[in-house]
């Protein structure tokens, strides 16, 4: 009923919002006279930010048009390769006239980046993907609102969500030989859960695998993230969070968390700031500042677009992850497509190299939750293994802003790149960037912050209002164990060190 409720409202206040929006054109507009009067500026500032409360925020466009490859613009075109009901397989597909570039292109490897499934769009990752097309074949899950689907798809469950990962896994395997994996936050766990399945049966796994700020063992380091997680029951879940979608949606009917709720949850961890974020956007609106206007649309058009979860596939993850923890506990069993249920192992993983990624201020994922996939992939031989973390980054800035691009990005291509396929090792050798010899520095051990932070791993970007993305920072790369061959990380703009550690792996 609550979904109704919401949704009458919505409807009812749409067209306020509009004519909010009119009004605050009207205002500013210079050849209507009342734009000439002392309280006009004012006014329409004020209409404006009407209009972006009030109005409905759709799925945003990943807007990546073209990108500069040694110093070439290459225009990018969005593909969708796999469309299955619940996700689709997107592919930025580079397009290059110049013959060098082109042969470049052709050359670099292939990246599927695994989006959350948690709140936002996958667009929520544009950052990332825009980055990466510059050395990489670029793919991601494109995950679609649960209210979109019609019922007659069927269920989605977690399971559905790992069979879909092998799926993408096999389909760029089979059209390049093998890929490269990035998950980041929520799918680090079921895209461990897909390579270990695959592993297991004696499948061909990627190339690697990075994992980058996701609750692998939410035990370590709880956050409010985990402490909500396990003091609710499954119950509670089930019967507070979870309602049906109204007829009004082609998925009527079907039962899911919705977008809204998560949407509070989000602005409930940190009201002040959010206010005090639209505030700032009404005096800058009166003052003029085009620039910091603009930012703020378009930090919050990202911020407020929020989708439905399926239930199933929430309720699950919520059990699996946060309160059983059956992934490190060693009991968690997957029905793979064919029916077959089969018990997900780690250790078994072999051929896959393993990078892990953690935020020093990561408040939704806390510290040592990603680094735990370095002793659970027992198999992976300790000079395949790499953990980096980024001191003073937060969640969101481990893989979207300055600190994902100058610091993170930097060592993730040099370790994607030191593992090509065989039969383009050469090619791709040539196309790797030149790193800057790193200076010493101080080693840094992160401790990650424990601040307030609402349920869903869709969180993401709860701590990223537009001021704070304004720092760089420094990072400490940690291989589990020194390999036989170089693979010292890369880092533009600040002094990088590394140190080797022992793993804290069983026999």
């Amino acid at each position: 009923m609550l979904y109704q409720i919401f949704e009458t409202q919505r409807s009812f206040m749409e067209p306020f919002s509009d004519l909010a929006q009119a009004a605050s054109k009207l205002f500013s507009n210079p050849s209507n006279p009342m734009s000439q009067t002392p309280l006009a500026q004012r006014t329409s500032a004020g209409y404006a930010l009407m209009h972006r409360l009030g109005k409905d925020y759709e799925k945003p466009a990943f807007g990546i048009q073209t990108i500069k490859v040694n110093q070439t613009e290459v225009a990018i075109q969005e593909r969708i390769e796999i469309d299955n009901p619940f996700c689709e397989l997107r592919r930025f597909k580079r397009f290059s006239d110049d013959p060098d570039t082109l042969t470049q292109l052709k050359g670099q490897p292939v990246v599927l980046i695994v989006a959350p499934l948690s709140g936002h769009y996958a667009t929520l990752l544009r950052d990332t993907v825009k980055t990466m097309l510059q050395d990489h074949k670029v793919y991601i899950t494109d995950w679609k609102n649960a209210r979109m689907v019609p019922l007659s798809d069927g269920e989605f469950h977690l399971d559905d969500y790992i069979n879909y990962v092998q799926e993408f896994i096999r389909h760029l395997q089979s059209k390049y030989g093998n890929c490269h994996v990035v998950s980041v936050c929520q799918p680090t766990v079921p895209v461990m859960a897909a390579v270990s399945l695959m592993a297991s049966r004696g499948e061909k796994t990627p190339l690697t695998m990075t994992m980058m700020g996701g609750p692998i063992d939410a035990r370590k380091s709880p956050t409010s993230v985990n402490n909500l997680a396990t003091n609710k029951s499954f119950e509670w879940f089930e019967n507070n969070v979870i309602y049906r979608v109204p007829s009004t949606f082609p998925g009527a009917g079907r039962r899911v968390y919705p977008g809204f709720l998560q949407y509070t949850g989000f602005v409930a961890m940190n009201p002040d700031r959010h206010a005090k974020s639209h505030y700032d956007y009404f005096k800058d609106l009166i003052k003029g500042d085009d620039a910091s206007t603009e930012a703020h649309r378009k930090f919050y058009d990202e911020y407020n677009a929020v989708l439905d979860m399926d239930a199933d596939y929430y309720l699950e993850t919520i059990a699996t992850v946060f309160q059983d923890f059956k992934l490190v506990n060693g009991t968690w069993d997957v029905k793979g497509v064919d029916g077959k249920v089969e018990r997900v192992r780690p250790q078994d993983i072999k051929g896959t190299a393993l990078m892990t990624v953690e935020g020093e201020l990561d408040d939704i994922s806390g510290s040592g939750q990603t680094r735990a996939a370095q002793d659970l992939c027992s198999g992976v031989p300790a000079s395949e293994r790499l953990h980096l973390e980024v001191p003073g980054a937060g969640h969101y800035g481990i893989f979207s802003g300055r600190r994902w691009r100058d610091v993170v990005y930097p060592q993730v291509v040099k370790f994607i790149l030191s593992h090509p396929l065989e039969n383009t090792a050469k090619t791709v050798a040539v196309a790797a960037p030149k790193a800057p010899a790193p200076a010493p520095v101080k080693p840094v051990v992160a401790k990650a912050a424990k601040t307030e932070a609402a349920l869903a791993p869709a969180k993401v970007a709860a701590r990223a209002t537009p001021a704070a993305q304004k720092t760089a920072a420094k990072a400490v790369a940690k291989p589990v164990k020194a390999p036989a061959k170089s693979a010292s990380p890369v880092k533009s703009g600040a002094a990088v060190k590394t140190t080797w550690v022992k793993p804290k792996t069983k026999a």
